[in-house]
């Protein structure tokens, strides 16, 4: 008989690679309805089809594994859903650099159609790189429940609920501040902004009075939105400015009038205490202009160029290019006060890496504070516990401070939005474009 050699030591990559195999011809993750057991299912939350995993993900699925693993020694029939994300702004700018790197082109030149094609030709060269490595993890997953967010039925799902919740109202189009991606060229989400402690500087200048009696003195880190500034504000208790309320201000660089109004957003203890407002492109500001009835005057362009409403001298410049011509020209006028470096944090959009613009815009969005009741209500009753205890209370600020989240995007690789528009500008939510033209 001859003699087998023992390895001295485990070799992982031998022995994964004999088994994995094994397990899957052998169905032992295949859930199949069985009324005899009770059902145990997870769903994965997607991974994105062009990544790779990361740590965070060795984690979740692990944790998702020995669950799944536990249930079925128990005797329960086992799925654990297996798929991936068809990641729309991820996608599209990894397959646009691609094309502008290897072909010199973008996907503007190709047009939505060609570029589609594109996406999906990279999508099944490359896509399945998340899902081998799901499998070199031992994930006992359903491999032959595969899913793509791109799937036809998955598809079907998304106009479905899309159209069951604009029917309820949960789903509302309207202009709201959104986060802006100048490169991309879409609204972001909160979660792909990324935000970076970076060096910049406080520039203090003066806004005149009207009526020539003196000038109010401001400070902001972005003097190229002042051409969307709509009014000064100071605090209805502030006694240094009480008698001004209600008076305007000539906005410089412009030939516009502004008021000057009473509100609370104004902070007596920071700075002069006179905060400019402008509504169309700061989360806080948009607030105040609302409580006034203000004019929301945008003046930057989708790619974060300046555009008409900044007047004839500055429309077209680059954000940047503006704020150094703003700076020379107040300094010219004796406007300029004082300009401090410090060090403050500004959100970034993940996929383009470029400062983000927050700004009014027309976007869908749905009803967060509504959804978020029955998830407050079962934490509440007990349905659902967290561990630690102590993050209930993180919970409960997030789900009672939620705000309306942004779904559209402006982009071509994803799910569109099942919304027509007729020809007097009505819109129409169906789930195809034969119920829309009925």
């Amino acid at each position: 008989m001859s003699k087998v050699e023992m390895p001295k030591a485990y070799e992982p990559a031998e022995v994964e690679a004999k088994w994995y195999p094994e397990w899957e011809s052998r169905g032992l993750f295949h859930g199949k309805p069985n009324p005899d057991k009770e059902a145990y299912s997870i769903v994965i939350p997607p991974p994105n089809v062009t990544g790779i995993l990361h740590l965070g993900h060795v984690l979740n699925n692990t944790l998702q594994d020995i669950l799944c693993r536990w249930r079925r020694m128990q005797g329960y029939e086992v799925c654990w859903f297996p798929g991936t994300d068809h990641a729309g702004i991820a996608t599209e700018s990894k397959v646009d650099s691609v094309l502008r790197k290897e072909q010199n082109i973008c996907r503007d030149d190709l047009g939505r159609e060609k570029f589609i094609e594109k996406v999906w030709d990279w999508r099944e060269q490359y896509g399945g790189t998340i899902i081998k490595q799901l499998r070199k993890l031992g994930s006992s997953c359903d491999w032959e429940r595969e899913r793509f967010t791109m799937d036809e039925g998955l598809s079907d799902a998304v106009r479905k609920v899309f159209v069951d919740l604009y029917e309820k109202g949960y789903i509302y189009r309207g202009s709201r501040m959104i986060n802006w991606c100048p490169v991309a060229r879409t609204a972001l989400s909160d979660e792909e902004v990324i935000y970076k402690d970076v060096q910049g500087k406080f520039y203090h200048y003066k806004y005149p009075l009207s009526d020539g009696s003196g000038a109010l003195t401001i400070a902001t880190t972005r003097p190229e939105t002042m051409f969307g500034d709509t009014a000064v504000a100071v605090h209805p208790d502030d006694e240094r400015y009480k008698d001004l309320i209600g008076k305007t201000i000539d906005l410089p660089l412009t030939d516009r009038k502004i008021p000057i109004v009473a509100d609370e957003h104004a902070d007596p203890e920071k700075g002069t205490g006179c905060v400019k407002i402008t509504p169309a492109h700061d989360p806080n500001d948009f607030e105040v202009g609302q409580r006034h009835n203000l004019p929301m005057l945008k003046v930057m362009n989708d790619d974060a160029s300046m555009n008409e409403n900044a007047g004839e001298k500055y429309a077209g410049l680059d954000r940047f290019e503006c704020r150094k011509q703003v700076i020379k020209d107040l300094e010219e006028l004796g406007l300029m006060v004082e300009i401090e470096d410090i060090s403050h944090a500004v959100g970034y959009s993940e996929r383009g890496d470029v400062p983000i613009e927050t700004i009014i815009s027309a976007q869908w969005f749905c009803n967060m504070k509504e959804l978020a009741k029955p998830a407050i209500k079962a934490v509440e009753e007990g349905k659902i516990k967290f561990y630690p205890e102590r993050w209930t209370k993180t919970y409960f600020h997030w789900m009672e401070n939620i705000q309306d989240w942004c779904i559209s995007r402006q982009i071509w690789w994803g799910h569109r939005i099942p919304a027509w528009y007729g020809p007097d500008g009505k819109i129409f939510v169906e789930r195809s474009e034969e119920e829309a033209l009925e």
